[in-house]
């Protein structure tokens, strides 16, 4: 290998470990002062460490009330999501008819729109509608973009499968059920599990739109966004932080194994 090749390969490294940093020292001071002994503000280095905020944090009903919220509406979400974005991807992917590619447009607008003008347009529409904010309008409100995400993958999928199966399944005899759940349904299980875990993490760690529509209740992230106020709960708040953290990251990294593409998989099985 050539020296120029050996310097590239070394620059390319270090501004791969600067963008990783960048990235994640933000999430490791969270960590660290997760453990500090001090009550309030910051100093480096901790004057101690301890795991007395753990403590605190999981004997604090407010934060349990406000995970029961957040795990309810991202359930409820990510359900509506799946059923909802999966026939939409099925009707693009599978069929022709006019305003197709105008559909699709409008499935993926709310995703794109900033979320503060969605939270606003969907605060309007329950307060003319007489709806009161409660649970349901949150799920409501986090299904609009939840549903473009299992649209995404199964879209995906659905082109990159083949409409002869179908065919070849009804050419053997066998009915729309039962093509459906031995055929289409095994073909698009990964990338609807993969969509439906990516749907409740983002779901789950929302807050523009949840503070629009939430009235007085109360989710994580807005628990979490309110105890920024209170200096003395800054170390029970970074032990929430982590806990939102932890249930956003591990179910992304099972989403992306799952989204790889098969051959891939197998090859690095394979190794």
């Amino acid at each position: 290998m050539s020296a120029g090749m050996q310097r590239a390969g070394l620059g390319l490294k270090l501004v791969t470990g600067a963008v990783v940093a960048f990235l994640y020292v933000p999430l490791a001071i969270i960590f660290l002062y997760a453990f500090t002994t001090q009550s309030a503000g910051f100093r480096f280095p901790p004057p101690g460490l301890t795991t007395e905020w753990f403590g605190i944090a999981f004997r604090n009903p407010e934060i349990w009330e406000a995970l029961r919220l957040s795990l309810a509406v991202a359930g409820v979400a990510t359900l509506v999501a799946l059923v909802l974005g999966s026939l939409l991807a099925a009707a693009v992917a599978r069929t022709r008819f006019f305003g197709r590619e105008a559909i699709s447009f409008i499935v993926i607008l709310p995703i794109a729109l900033p979320g503060i003008v969605t939270g606003l347009a969907l605060r309007s529409s329950f307060s003319l509608l007489g709806v009161p904010f409660s649970m349901w309008t949150l799920a409501i409100a986090h299904a609009t973009f939840c549903v473009v995400i299992v649209y995404n993958n199964v879209l995906a999928r659905l082109r990159r499968s083949s409409p002869s199966i179908v065919e070849a399944s009804a050419d053997l005899g066998a009915s729309g059920l039962q093509t459906f759940r031995y055929v289409v349904l095994p073909n698009l299980a990964t990338a609807l599990l993969a969509g439906a875990i990516l749907a409740f993490a983002l779901s789950f760690d929302e807050i523009i739109v949840t503070t629009f529509t939430a009235g007085q209740q109360r989710t994580l992230p807005i628990w979490i966004f309110n105890s920024l106020f209170r200096p003395r709960q800054r170390p029970v708040t970074n032990v929430v932080a982590i806990l939102v953290i932890a249930m956003t990251f591990i179910p992304i990294l099972i989403a992306q194994i799952l989204t790889r593409d098969p051959a891939t998989r197998r090859s690095r099985a394979a190794r």
